[in-house]
């Protein structure tokens, strides 16, 4: 391989792998169904071994696209988010009818520009890797063409996708004249050394920035495509946008506002902070008057945004390295979570509302208990991971000085504790009615994955120094 294109290769298998996927499609017979998803989950497995081999070799591809262990990090995330959400995805294409291909097409084709936004070190990049996931995933959203709720839902995302694109794209530009220059290096150095802190023009881009990356990590008051989105996608989408999206898109908020925009930080956190405050209170608040279960998540993940913001704003050794750890629990935690929905929605009925989940713990025991452990670790229950990455959180935000922001987080956490142990109590202490829903039965490979996330959750609670380690270790790369 030649050198220049190392960087590159881990996306290479994605990009390989979609492009096989809508071959198969296109070339199987009318009558089968040829398994499609084994081949991204080969692209995907190529992309994990590609990785390994780039591991501290800080490969760089023409200087936009860079594999440090930040970015090869992330892609492992994103690897493991690709991974569960293939596996998990074959009962609802079923039900639904979806097109087979298409969808794994452009699950793929989302991961591939994930993968892009977190090693992408030139703002240009990250713009172009962020429109590739995004329209993936606005398709993704309204696959469901006979459901005016999915292409409502769709709409909206787009719609709102594209307004903060702009917003995005005008500070890009507002930072190429201020530095001269798209690349985080170049626009790093040259803030340090003029110290362009009080110039408009300046403060001006940073905000543009912020609403870019703030409508894609579900912030308030930017916020509001994220429960008619989650609750209109299959639930498959909802786990791989609610998961993908967020890990991407934090990637390429830390690597730009933690290296490139660190000179601003005085400027720029007194922004953040109150933005992270009212995401925390206003996805808690809001979730709690929630009777559907993917309405309840989507506030859930919005309350996740702003603790990993809070985490973000520390800016500490504890705060960056808890980025990464929170990340990657969140993602399992949550796909976990999204996991369980797909497998108890039956033809006709989607079975997400509290009522459904009536009696599960009699019909399905083996669900019940895993939704049981992937909503606990939500609300950041010992000895779970959940409660790690909480832990590692706060503890940076107390370190850095923002208490009354550490004390916000633990007191929103305690609040959703409220409607996470409501499904709980449904499940089982609940009597079951006789209109109480049926439930399909469960796919082994969908059922492996959802007991690996959960083995995974049980080993990041109690097991943590050596990922956290790594975590740390890798973020430390991009400064």
């Amino acid at each position: 391989m030649i050198p220049a294109f190392n960087a590159v290769v881990p996306m290479a298998c994605v990009v390989a792998a979609g492009i096989a996927a809508m071959i198969a499609e296109a070339f199987s017979p009318p009558d089968e169904r040829m398994p499609i998803a084994p081949l991204g989950v080969i692209g995907l497995a190529g992309a994990a071994l590609a990785g390994v081999a780039l591991w501290d070799k800080n490969a760089s591809s023409f200087g936009l696209v860079s594999a440090d262990n930040f970015g090869l990090f992330v892609t492992g995330i994103l690897v493991v988010v690709g991974i569960l959400s293939l596996s998990i995805s074959s009962p609802s294409i079923d039900r639904e009818n979806l097109p087979r291909g298409e969808y794994y097409a452009l699950m793929l084709f989302a991961l591939f520009g994930m993968m892009l936004m977190a090693t992408a070190t030139d703002l240009l990049v990250i713009f172009l890797a962020l429109e590739v996931l995004s329209i993936a995933v606005y398709v993704l959203t309204g696959i469901r063409r006979d459901s005016a709720v999915a292409t409502e839902a769709a709409f909206k995302y787009f719609l709102l996708g594209a307004f903060s694109s702009a917003f995005f794209l005008y500070g890009i530009a507002f930072t190429f004249g201020v530095t001269g220059s798209t690349h985080l290096d170049r626009i790093g150095s040259v803030l340090a050394a003029q110290a362009l802190t009080a110039r408009p023009m300046t403060m001006a881009a940073v905000g543009l920035l912020i609403v870019g990356f703030a409508f894609k990590v579900s912030a308030v008051p930017f916020h509001m495509w994220t429960p008619d989105a989650y609750e209109g996608a299959p639930p498959p989408v909802t786990a791989f946008m609610s998961t993908g999206v967020k890990t991407a898109a934090f990637a390429a908020f830390v690597r730009v506002f933690l290296s490139a925009l660190e000179p601003m930080r005085a400027s720029w956190s007194v922004v953040l902070w109150p933005v992270a405050a009212l995401t925390m209170i206003v996805g808690t608040v809001v979730g709690v008057a929630q009777t559907n279960v993917k309405r309840m998540l989507a506030y859930s993940s919005i309350a996740h945004g702003g603790y990993l913001l809070l985490a973000l704003i520390s800016g500490n050794d504890y705060g960056k390295g808890a980025v990464l750890f929170y990340l990657l629990t969140y993602a399992v935690t949550n796909i976990g979570a999204f996991g369980v929905i797909v497998l108890l929605e039956d033809r006709g009925r989607a079975n997400d509302t509290l009522a459904d989940y009536t009696g599960l713990w009699h019909d399905h025991p083996g669900l019940a208990a895993l939704m049981t452990i992937f909503l606990l670790s939500l609300g950041g229950f010992p000895p779970l991971a959940g409660f790690i990455a909480k832990w590692y959180v706060f503890s940076a935000a107390i370190k850095s000085g923002y208490v009354w922001l550490a004390i916000i987080g633990v007191l929103t956490s305690v609040v959703s504790v409220f409607f996470y142990l409501r499904i709980v109590v449904m499940m089982y202490m609940t009597p079951s009615t006789e209109s109480a829903a049926h439930f399909p039965a469960v796919p082994r490979i969908a059922g492996a994955a959802l007991v690996f996330s959960a083995l995974v959750i049980f080993y990041l609670g109690i097991l943590p120094t050596r990922v956290l380690d790594w975590a740390a270790a890798s973020i430390g790369t991009i400064f």
